[in-house]
């Protein structure tokens, strides 16, 4: 696994050799995967692409632009998704809400993609008056075609390989047996790729696949004798299936659970296959005539429309996603609570208290999330994003503005946190330092908000950090201040003081790129919930200069420095003396951050420590005559 900067990597097509230089580590996944490379730097030299791969890619682009010609910014984000699971143009808003409501599966191509691409493909080959086989040739054409543009991820290794077997059975004239060819396509894609065996993704694949064929039709027959229509019969039966197969997988992979996943995929049912045909027709259209292309993607605006407003009324209801237990246990829960109630239901009384308790429950408790919502808290002061192993700090500067300290390794996140809280104007980006995880994310603040201007410290290294951060500011129209210690930064209706770096700026680059984190800007803020000390990602000599000048780093709140890093010294947490101390760290990373031994230490000091890698989005705000962490549910 290769852990890159976007700049240079991004463009890379599959089937492309590379040669690079980086740091190898142990892996950080528990998985077939056998060490980590971190890299810094674009690829040192590059192989074409085979000549499949540069056409799809081709066709991918001119796709996404045809969308964005011819489509609102959301939805032509989303199309390209839906039809060949390209998400890079998707929003971070949109991917959450689509994530929350348990849309998010429509932009992983999978079996229903392939399902519908084949059967328009028979469709007009029957139209054609064409023969069984001929039909079922064209057809698998058209399947590795199809495979080839979306890229083979699990979903649609597994798809292909149970409808190329369909495509056989129909070729030789025996009858498709659904269950049978599954199993050979787990098997199949077993044996040539062995690590799907230890994928979430593949699993959910074929679990959700196994529950259509197991379960949705005997649930279709129970709902239709009881007076349901066909279609809406239908459509309950394989949501409902297809959820209750992936609970125990979902619970163990996140630890979270929509529960308005069933309902907002009955919703959207209708609209997935006239925008899944439409959108490949587009896409054809598009290679040929980038016109063409957007003329025909125009079609599907008002499908789109409805699937994002379902996607955003979903995710936005009270509750829409709970906290369940993650990893094996959690799996081992909800497999027997979903067991459970699968066996309950079958008896009409327990059906009737299952009814009564689930109404008196939501009658209870839709009031009290609609309320008190919990997060993020009313009067939030600050935020600390996830953005996985890195730092973005949110503090709110009044009026609906905000002040962005670090904007993380990865510009989604950054800007699907903003969203999140609703964050459309920000005073201003302040960069601690130049390092990849506190300055690659900055595209996701700036693209689509007000910005006053971008901070940085007075130590422009390393170079590529700089020449970055510039390009970006200037190509978004946002001037670079520049901040240094002793100074006030009046930021919104936030007044920073500027304590750090008090260290020498080194003069050679080679120097100056080894001691960013030493010159990583110290600030701190008075806000409602007491003073907060914001420290990037400054080491020991850093802190222990800080101490020696007398700098008044003492502090309510303390963002952790460098995400919890054993460089850290006990002096300085003493001499800060926080009571709440946030970590912004991602899950499982290969650094062991936060140390053990800080956690002890803080542990002594008592003080309440709220981390990223486990609460998520971690909201700061007042209470009582203190502060109070809240973890997004």
């Amino acid at each position: 696994m290769i852990f890159a900067p976007a700049n240079g990597w991004q463009e890379l097509l599959p089937g492309q050799w590379v040669s690079l230089r980086g740091k190898v580590s142990r892996p950080i996944r528990r998985d077939l995967t056998v060490a980590t490379i971190r890299v810094t730097g674009a690829p040192l030299r590059v192989e074409p692409a085979p000549r499949t791969q540069r056409v799809a890619g081709g066709v991918r682009a001119r796709f996404a632009a045809a969308a964005r010609s011819a489509l609102p910014p959301e939805a032509a984000g989303l199309l390209p998704g839906l039809v060949v699971g390209d998400t890079s143009g998707l929003p971070g808003a949109v991917r959450d809400d689509f994530t929350a409501a348990g849309l998010s599966h429509l932009t992983a191509v999978s079996g229903a993609n392939i399902s519908i691409l084949i059967g328009a493909v028979l469709l007009l080959m029957r139209a054609l008056a064409l023969g069984p086989r001929t039909s079922a040739v064209l057809a698998a054409v058209a399947l590795a075609a199809f495979v080839i543009l979306a890229r083979p991820s699990p979903s649609v290794l597994r798809a292909a390989v149970m409808g190329s077997i369909g495509l056989l059975a129909l070729m030789t004239g025996r009858r498709k047996q659904a269950m049978p060819a599954l199993g050979a396509a787990v098997i199949v894609l077993l044996a040539l790729f062995p690590a799907l065996a230890v994928d979430f993704g593949f699993a959910l694949s074929v679990a959700a696949t196994a529950a259509l064929v197991l379960l949705a039709p005997g649930w279709t027959r129970w709902l239709r004798a009881r007076g349901w229509p066909r279609a809406l019969a239908e459509a309950v039966a394989v949501a409902t299936a297809a959820y209750v197969a992936t609970v125990p997988i979902v619970a163990a992979m996140s630890g979270t659970l929509s529960t308005v996943a069933v309902a907002a995929n009955v919703a959207v049912a209708p609209v997935i296959a006239p925008v899944t045909v439409i959108g490949a027709i587009g896409a054809a259209g598009a290679a040929v005539w980038l016109p063409l292309g957007g003329l025909i993607v125009r079609a599907t605006g008002p499908p789109l429309w409805w699937l994002l407003r379902v996607a955003e009324w979903a995710a936005g209801a009270p509750g829409a996603t709970v906290a369940v237990p993650a990893g094996l246990a959690g799996a081992a829960v909800m497999a027997g609570i979903t067991a459970g109630l699968l066996l309950a239901i079958r008896s009409r009384w327990l059906r009737r208290v299952l009814a009564a308790a689930v109404l008196g429950l939501a009658l209870v408790w839709v009031p009290i999330r609609v309320l008190w919502p919990g997060w993020p808290l009313r009067d939030w002061v600050l935020v600390a994003c996830d953005v996985g192993q890195g730092d973005a700090v949110v503090l709110a500067a009044g009026d609906g503005a905000a002040v962005v300290i670090d904007a993380g390794p990865e510009p989604r996140l950054v800007d699907g946190c903003l969203d999140r809280l609703g964050v459309r104007t920000v005073a201003a980006v302040v960069l601690t330092h130049l390092h990849a995880d506190h300055i690659d994310g900055l595209p996701g603040v700036l693209r689509g908000r007000r910005v006053g201007a971008v901070v940085l410290g007075p130590m422009h290294q390393p170079e590529r950090g700089f020449r970055q951060v510039s390009a970006q500011a200037a190509a978004s129209g946002v001037a670079i201040r520049e901040a240094r210690a002793g100074q006030q930064l009046r930021l919104g209706a936030l007044t920073f003081r500027v304590l750090g770096p008090t260290l020498p700026v080194p003069r050679s680059p080679a120097a100056g790129a080894e001691m960013a984190n030493e010159q990583s800007l110290v600030l701190s803020v008075d806000t409602i919930a007491g003073r907060i000390l914001l420290t990037g990602d400054v080491e020991a000599e850093g802190q222990r200069d800080l101490l020696r000048d007398r700098v008044p780093v003492a502090a309510d709140i303390l963002k952790l420095p460098h995400h919890g890093s054993r460089t850290t010294t006990e002096e300085f947490l003493r001499a800060v003396g926080a009571s709440l101390v946030v970590v912004s760290v991602g899950q499982g990373n290969t650094f062991g951050h936060p140390n053990p031994g800080i956690l002890r230490a803080l542990q002594e000091m008592g003080a309440t420590v709220a981390r990223t890698d486990r609460g998520g989005d971690v909201a700061v705000g007042r209470s009582g005559g203190g502060a109070i962490a809240v973890g997004r549910p």
